[in-house]
């Protein structure tokens, strides 16, 4: 059976091991790189026309970014102890360079920047681990910087924390129409890990019309690109799963439209898919 399109496994074990960008995804917004380093390794890069948020999944790493020095960012080295990250947004025209204090895993999200918004620091302070959902939809959501927060000229970003045997993205939503404020239109990725590390999560993308129907099981770091469509996600018993969420398009609002079959479910709980 061949794999999705939607699917990306890493690169490999260390370095750079997944880099998104728009033009390998077929889209306008969003890129998503993920390095996986050794204490002592290194990576750099410049933003170019886009802005970025460097994520501390877990360890940590010595960070210089638009001309200044940012020290050790990172306090959390494994990421299902959920405590907030330690994140940093750089503006488009800059560089950054990081440098592994211990084994790390440093998500880089990116969006096209406008030269709206400074460098800066987000979290851990200010990000506090909130439940959303009831029953087998319970999730904990960590945002790092949704439209609350005026981080960012694009880009969107959260870390979500699903239980063993529950769902998350649910009911199925979709963000595939660029209509506010009734809809956004906004591209996403997902970043999943999964505890312990050999377990699977699913995750199911698929449009009202059926154009578009893929149900993937997603291993541990593997990303899923999500162009349109509803796009919930679930992991079995025995198993936690965690993903980091980047959205961006043309306008940073979140703004959704559930699945018609399912709005009763959103509308008997009054919980916001995430």
């Amino acid at each position: 059976m061949s794999r999705s399109h939607l699917l990306r496994r890493p690169l490999g074990a260390e370095g750079k091991v997944h880099d998104v960008t728009p033009a390998n995804a077929g889209w306008g917004h969003v890129g998503f790189g993920l390095y996986r380093l050794k204490a002592g390794e290194v990576a750099t890069e410049a933003t170019g026309g886009h802005e970025a948020i460097l994520v501390m999944v877990e360890g940590k790493a010595q960070v210089t970014a638009a001309g200044q020095d940012w020290g050790i960012l990172g306090d959390r080295m494994d990421v299902f102890e959920k405590t907030p990250p330690h994140c940093l947004y750089v503006p488009n025209g800059s560089d950054w360079r990081a440098v592994a204090a211990t084994d790390c895993t440093i998500a880089v999200c990116t969006a096209p920047g406008r030269g709206g918004h400074p460098a800066r620091r987000i979290g851990p302070e200010g990000i506090t681990l909130t439940q959303r959902g009831i029953g087998a939809n319970t999730r904990f959501i960590n945002n790092i910087a949704m439209e609350n927060e005026d981080y960012a000229d694009s880009l969107l970003v959260t870390e979500v924390f699903t239980p063993q045997g529950n769902w998350s993205s649910y009911p199925p939503h979709r963000h595939d129409e660029d209509d506010f404020p009734r809809m956004t239109y906004l591209e996403e990725t997902y970043y999943h890990r999964l505890n312990p590390a050999q377990g699977y999560g699913i995750q199911r993308v698929f449009t009202e019309d059926g154009s578009l129907d893929e149900t993937i099981a997603v291993s541990n770091h593997d990303v899923v690109l999500v162009p349109k469509g509803h796009h919930p996600c679930g992991v079995p018993y025995g198993y936690e799963m965690y993903y980091l969420n980047v959205m961006a398009g043309p306008l940073r609002k979140w703004r959704f439209a559930n699945h018609p079959d399912h709005d009763w479910i959103y509308q008997r709980d009054l919980k916001p898919a995430t």
